[in-house]
């Protein structure tokens, strides 16, 4: 037998031998980076001006594939329709396996994956919105905003099911990392409005809505700091977690390249589509970091504490019976 021949069988052996725990981990891992690569096609969409390329909805120009239309603009939107499609499908399949093998997995895995289907499906309401209401500045926002939100319950999801081991030095990491994800995911919203009402745009060009472009600039600061504090304590943290170190390294580099983004598209005026785009990217990759580190540390100081407390039941009982 050919070594081909018993790689394949090797591995639908182990595909076998996987539970169907490991195989929803691998599902939402594989949706959590689809979600990512669709908020950059739609933040390509929204920079190259192709929101409406495809004038009605869920078709486009009427057909699934507008093969006599098909130029560049249409097909960033026709093929963020296509990934988004894609995406809630998986989150169909996601929630039916989740609950026909709910009696060998964590009981709220089929109740998140039901939340992360009612925000897929919402998304594409949203998303034909956008549509028929031309770009509402507001409905594109939500948009977004949703997109973030499915994307950050995904996460949770997949680190939730990730194997890892307490090591109960977290202090007060758990607190610092959920305030810098709550506070990122804010200051996404508002560079999301920014983005949706061209707010650069029209303060350079005739000093209107300066008020919000301002707010998104000035806004960086909390959750700059609060990064800056979560990576700070983690290195001063004693026998962390290779893995939320190795993370709150991760935000601090994302964090960087952020601020030089924002900094190098502030100064351009949105003029480089390339450059806007890994602006949002990278943005959206913080947040996801963010989002893994305060899960795995919040797991941390839950088993910790778990562990301290059946250590003191354990003694305790240990004490009566030598007691008695």
């Amino acid at each position: 037998m050919s070594q081909f021949a018993l790689d394949q069988q090797n591995q639908v052996a182990t595909t076998q031998q996987q539970s169907p725990k490991d195989r929803i981990r691998r599902l939402v891992w594989k949706m959590a980076i689809a979600t990512l690569i669709l908020m950059a096609i739609g933040s390509a969409t929204r920079v190259m001006n192709a929101g409406l390329a495809c004038p009605d909805w869920p078709l486009c120009y009427g057909e699934l594939v507008p093969t006599k239309q098909m130029n560049f603009q249409v097909f960033l939107e026709w093929f963020h329709r296509l990934d988004a499609s894609l995406i809630g499908f998986s989150a169909i399949f996601l929630v039916g396996t989740s609950w026909w093998n709910r009696d060998s997995l964590p009981k709220w895995l089929p109740w998140a994956s039901t939340f992360a289907l009612f925000l897929i499906v919402f998304q594409g309401i949203l998303g034909g919105l956008t549509v028929t209401q031309l770009l509402r500045f507001d409905i594109v926002t939500a948009h977004l905003g949703t997109a973030l939100f499915f994307f950050i319950t995904l996460l949770v999801i997949g680190t939730a099911l990730t194997p890892y081991k307490a090591t109960g030095q977290t202090g007060n990491l758990p607190g610092i990392s959920f305030t810098a994800t709550v506070l990122v995911y804010l200051q996404s919203l508002i560079g999301a409005l920014v983005g949706s009402r061209w707010a650069l745009h029209q303060c350079f060009g005739g000093d209107q809505l300066c008020t919000v472009m301002y707010t998104h600039i000035f806004g960086l600061i909390p959750p700059t700091a609060a990064i800056l504090t979560l990576v700070f304590v983690s290195r001063r943290t004693v026998a962390l977690h290779p893995v939320l170190r190795k993370l709150a390294n991760y935000a601090g580099v994302l964090l960087i390249l952020q601020l030089l983004l924002g900094f190098a598209t502030f100064r351009l005026h949105l003029q480089v589509e390339p450059l806007t785009v890994t602006h949002q990217l990278i943005g959206a990759s913080l947040l996801g970091v963010l989002v893994a580190f305060t899960v795995f540390a919040i797991r941390d100081w839950i088993d910790t504490r778990s562990i301290s407390g059946y250590n003191q039941e354990f003694n305790s009982s240990a004490t009566s019976d030598v007691s008695g």
